[in-house]
């Protein structure tokens, strides 16, 4: 889908143009898909839900904007869907904050069930907040929808007058799902305004709720709950009709696949999984201290159980071989991919694993200084991902996944860097973390400069195209996908033995010199951040079947 300008009138030329006064486009021209084997409607631009037919609109006209406070202190600018294809209506407006470019999407909808009773005008509009009472100002409605339906966005308009009862339109309720807010867009604390993005409550491989792009207005004298709006829901039997498949999926991760910088000062790299077995790994039972090697495609490793602590892998016991293990094998690395639906099927998540052999030891940074931690942090078998989240309506990228240790951030595709015309992160030096910019992220208190130093930089660059990605699940697809997860993927124990550590004892070794109170709020975070849930594969991680934890 071609993302069309937005109209926001001529800017002085005495006045720097805000980012959002530019719209984003993706800097590599986007592929044409390969056509599905089957009826498949991946990116044809049109989704049906089971009797209510979608569209993903990204070209806008403004209505009103801001420059004041927000994110960055730049403001917000809110938009309405223009234009709406022919027999299509919107559900309600857009907002984003000035610090990006305009990238974004509402879905507008017309009724395909035949029945004409799928959609509603509103009843009413009730007015939440107003920046002036003059025409120009911002005024933000809510719906009142009919019996039996629900709200799904808010409409802005430029002067007093109440929107048109056509401006949006309600949807019946059992075509709506729970919505909860995801992003604060634009607050005005002088008079309790916000302006809130609005996501599916509940998100995972079988959740139904699909994302509409819309925003929750509330202010103190219309304290609106994000209950008074609702998400769309896929009701169709086939809900992942629209998923890419085998050939599809792997033109996106061409089209796709970002490149990966490690810290020029980290000597623990990735590996293929195979290499790891193939050098040595050995696989440990409780109670039995003999191990048994790993066979090189993992067969003959245990499955399903939970991590129950009865087995665990470890490196070689030789400490030559294993010292070499530690380091990994970067030239023969891979990025194993779980392609799965999301967001009621409107979406497809490519989650890019990538294994370490082992995660090297934790540095804190305590105002000007930076302390190694010694042993603290120090594991064997690192599992850290990235994940693509793609349209189904039009195949292009619309944000990617850093995991961060137990947790990890989304970025939009206007937030990203790009080399090659595909996105790039960073790997954060010891313990693998990713981010999307290169520099020094700090996990603790970033007023007092205590806490646990996450550095990035480019290094060795890891290229996930070209064959680098190995397609390991796709569960959807069925029998007729022909993706057979490899042995190893079943292997729900430790990929390293659990660590245990004297936290006070290493911390008053390392930090000799700093005072007891700076000790103990190490102790803390160490604790918070660094010591917990084993190394574990990727079926283990809660994102494998919901949506990727936020921080």
């Amino acid at each position: 889908m071609q993302r069309g300008r937005s109209w926001f009138g001529c800017v002085p030329m005495s006045k720097a143009a805000l980012p959002v006064e530019r719209d984003f486009d993706l800097p590599a021209v986007k592929p044409s898909w390969p056509s599905s084997v089957s009826d498949g409607g991946f990116a044809k631009g049109s989704i049906d839900l089971g009797g209510i037919e979608v569209r993903q609109v990204t070209t806008f006209a403004k209505v009103w904007s801001t420059t004041q406070g927000g994110q960055d202190g730049l403001g917000a600018t809110f938009f309405k869907p223009a234009p709406v294809p022919t027999g299509f209506h919107a559900l309600g407006h857009y907002a984003q904050p000035n610090n990006r470019p305009l990238f974004g999407h509402v879905l507008v909808t017309r009724d395909a069930s035949g029945t004409g009773a799928l959609l509603a005008p509103p009843l009413d509009y009730a007015l939440v907040w107003s920046s002036g009472q003059d025409d120009g100002a911002g005024f933000f409605w809510l719906p009142t929808p009919p019996d039996g339906y629900k709200a799904v966005g808010v409409a802005v308009t430029a002067t007093k007058d109440k929107p048109q009862p056509g401006e949006v339109m309600c949807v019946r309720a059992d075509f709506t799902d729970a919505c909860e807010a995801e992003e604060s867009v634009w607050s005005n604390d002088k008079d309790g305004f916000s302006a809130t993005a609005l996501r599916p409550a509940v998100r995972g491989i079988d959740a139904r709720g699909v994302h509409t792009g819309t925003f929750l207005a509330r202010s103190d004298v219309a304290p609106a709950s994000v209950s008074a709006l609702a998400c769309l829901k896929n009701n169709s039997a086939a809900y992942t009709s629209c998923m890419p498949d085998l050939a599809q999926v792997n033109a996106v991760l061409a089209a796709y696949s970002p490149h990966v910088y490690l810290h020029p000062n980290d000597p623990y790299l990735p590996s293929s999984v195979t290499w790891f077995f193939e050098n040595g790994a050995l696989l440990y039972q409780k109670g039995n201290p003999t191990p048994t090697p790993v066979t090189a495609d993992g067969s003959n490793l245990p499955q399903g159980g939970g991590n129950d602590d009865a087995y665990w892998l470890d490196l070689p016991a030789d400490n030559g071989q294993k010292e070499r293990v530690k380091k990994g094998d970067l030239a023969g690395a891979k990025a194993y991919v779980q392609a799965k639906p999301m967001l009621g099927g409107t979406a497809t998540d490519l989650a890019l694993f990538f294994f370490y052999p082992f995660n090297g030891p934790a540095r804190a940074k305590v105002g000007p200084l930076t302390i190694p931690l010694g042993m603290i942090g120090e594991h064997v078998g690192d599992w850290e991902h990235l994940t693509l989240r793609v349209s189904n309506f039009s195949g292009e990228l619309l944000r990617m996944y850093f995991s961060q240790h137990s947790t990890g951030a989304w970025a939009d595709a206007s937030q990203l860097e790009y080399l090659d015309g595909r996105p790039v992160a960073y790997a954060s030096r010891h313990g693998h973390a990713f981010y999307p910019r290169e520099g020094l992220v700090l996990q603790g208190d970033s007023k007092l400069g205590v806490g646990i130093r996450n550095d990035c930089a480019k290094g060795s660059r890891m290229d996930t195209g070209g064959g680098r990605c190995e397609l390991v699940s796709a569960e959807y697809l069925g029998a007729a996908g022909k993706v057979a997860e490899p042995a190893w993927l079943g292997f729900e124990r430790g990929w390293g033995p659990r660590e245990e550590y004297d936290i006070g004892r290493e911390i008053n070794r390392a930090a000799r010199i700093l005072p007891r109170a700076i000790k103990e709020r190490l102790a803390q975070l160490v604790n918070k951040l660094l010591v917990g849930e084993g190394p574990t594969g990727p079926k283990m991680k809660g994102s494998w079947r919901n949506d990727e934890r936020d921080p």
